[in-house]
């Protein structure tokens, strides 16, 4: 059996290191500038994270190799490329029996598509799944144990065939869903709140205020979800409640660390060539913004990072222009 990852990137790298005894072959395929001669060669990284893979991983630049007799398809793409890499995949054509599995976390602008409609649209007859959790990659390189959940529409069998091909025993277990919907939109939009506690842990604001983020960030994906077709259990789950905890309360998370650069004073410009990587969350915030001012839904915590991220708005007067909103009941 043939395992692809579609994104040399750190979460695609990581997969890869994780999931590599669980299949008889593995193809890693990137973009040729963003795969280094170490990579190609000695299946070796150090940037941003150390990982290496195993000899019989094959990296390639090559979309049609990567995805020949391929039979789950993992793709691990910034959010901003998943159209193109899919309009290259309809080119190349996938069998019937092929399965893709995204695993990517954001919304598309300006369209505001969640990435399965993305994919839907351009491939419109793929299997396609959705895996989302809390799983930040330097902990899954260390070995710390996780879960995810993998969603699948009106398709449980196919749900189980990818919970049981990549789970990996006492390391990163499953668990199926059936709402699409809900895990992608816990998963893009708990990065906009995980830049909201970066910021706030920057300012030193502390724990209480931390909890209300949380709680209240909560909240706001919560409203946003269910408008567009999320079920509410899944919001509690894995892909909405466990992933905020773990990026809201982790430097290793990139939306957290832009946050922490944001809440320093530092400007997004800056932020982003510094950190050298994508941070999904800093185009989510005004892609909830957007969708939240179309479903006339309040997202005042979501609405504060849009003004951090495109504004000049001090933290110190962010801070007071969230607290002394107008009261209201919980």
């Amino acid at each position: 059996m043939k395992l692809t990852v579609l994104g040399a990137g750190c979460w695609g790298l990581t997969l890869t290191w994780l999931l590599t005894d669980n299949f008889d072959e593995v193809c890693v395929w990137g973009r040729h500038v963003d795969i280094s001669e170490e990579l190609r060669t000695q299946k070796h990284t150090s940037k941003p994270l150390e990982i290496q893979l195993k000899d019989k991983v094959k990296v390639t630049s090559d979309l049609e190799e990567a995805l020949k007799d391929a039979d789950i398809i993992l793709l691990v793409v910034a959010t901003s490329g998943i159209r193109e890499v899919c309009k290259n995949i309809a080119k190349i054509g996938l069998k019937e029996n092929q399965i893709l599995v995204n695993t990517s976390k954001g919304l598309e602008l300006p369209s505001l598509m969640r990435m399965s409609q993305v994919i839907k649209e351009e491939l419109p007859n793929i299997n396609l799944a959705v895996l989302s959790g809390p799983t930040l990659a330097k902990e899954v390189l260390m070995g710390c144990p996780t879960a995810a959940s993998v969603a699948c529409e009106n398709k449980p069998e196919l749900s189980k065939f990818l919970q049981e091909k990549l789970t990996v025993p006492s390391k990163f277990r499953l668990y199926t869903n059936d709402d699409i919907t809900g895990l992608e939109l816990g998963g893009s939009l708990k990065n906009v709140i995980a830049i909201a506690s970066g910021f706030a842990d920057a300012m030193k604001l502390g724990d209480n205020c931390r909890g209300t983020l949380l709680t209240r960030g909560m909240a706001e994906i919560t409203r946003v979800a269910v408008a567009l077709g999320a079920k509410p259990s899944t919001l509690y789950g894995l892909s909405g409640m466990g992933d905020l905890i773990a990026t809201c309360s982790s430097p290793m998370s990139r939306n957290y660390t832009v946050g922490s650069m944001l809440g320093q004073g530092k400007k997004i410009d800056d932020i982003l060539k510094e950190l050298g990587s994508v941070a999904e969350g800093v185009k989510t915030s005004k892609a909830v913004c957007e969708l939240a001012k179309k479903l006339n839904i309040e997202v005042p915590i979501s609405s504060a990072i849009y003004e951090a991220v495109y504004t000049d708005i001090t933290p110190q007067e962010l801070l007071e222009k969230l607290m002394n909103r107008k009261l209201k009941g919980e």
